[in-house]
């Protein structure tokens, strides 16, 4: 039985963005929901803040493909910090580290997801507004953290960050995430980032980060194809 997919979108990016994976998903008879955000539900949680609003539309969306699709477990697709979004999610821990984390805080996932595939992930950060969330999600839950959940992290090989007009987005971005800026990534998220211990760790030649139009990115044809088989 192939399980029902669930999409998370990554930082400040709507449902709206991955309809094209979405697409291609289904197209390989992989049943496939992205959770139904738009940008602006990612304002409560600015500055480093809780990511409780996107938890709940996280859980509130896979409860209803479960409870539509009569399926025991779905599969997660986090793109960017939707990943790390997701290992809060699996976890039992409860996730009261935000002022206003005083109702629902633990969500207790796992059992209900068979795979987890994270695109371009940034699972570790030096930039301070999100160390916070990342601290608790690494010090809880590190690496490949269940046995019973497969974790697939799948990174970019497309840019290489250095300190010139062309690549100083990337140099600058790699540098807040993982210490170095002259590394390579998909312009947003090192290597060196994107991966997890333990995990079934991949690299994508020529992957950038964002689902872009025009953009060769992980949800490309003859680039999903190299993950979505863990989906199959």
């Amino acid at each position: 039985m192939v399980f029902p997919t669930v999409i998370l979108p990554g930082y400040m990016a709507g449902a709206v963005e991955y309809r094209d994976l979405q697409t291609h998903l289904q197209d390989l008879g992989i049943p496939a929901t992205t959770v139904p955000i738009s940008w602006q539900d990612w304002i409560p949680t600015l500055g480093g803040r809780s990511v409780t609003p996107i938890l709940r539309r996280i859980d509130a969306t896979v409860k209803q493909i479960i409870q539509q699709s009569g399926a025991a477990k779905v599969n997660l697709i986090g793109h960017s910090a939707g990943g790390w979004l997701a290992r809060i999610y699996l976890g039992e821990k409860p996730y009261c580290i935000h002022p206003n984390d005083t109702e629902e805080c633990v969500w207790h996932a796992r059992p209900h997801v068979a795979t987890l595939v994270t695109l371009g992930t940034p699972h570790t950060s030096l930039e301070r507004w999100t160390r916070k969330n990342l601290e608790f999600v690494n010090l809880t839950y590190p690496g490949a953290f269940y046995s019973d959940v497969r974790y697939v992290c799948v990174a970019g090989k497309a840019i290489y960050g250095r300190r010139r007009l062309d690549s100083w987005l990337a140099y600058s971005s790699y540098k807040l995430t993982c210490g170095q800026g002259d590394c390579w990534g998909d312009g947003i998220t090192p290597i060196a980032a994107a991966h997890l211990e333990g995990a079934e760790n991949l690299i994508l030649d020529g992957a950038t980060h964002s689902p872009k139009p025009g953009h060769f990115w992980y949800g490309s044809p003859g680039l999903l194809e190299q993950w979505g088989k863990y989906l199959a």
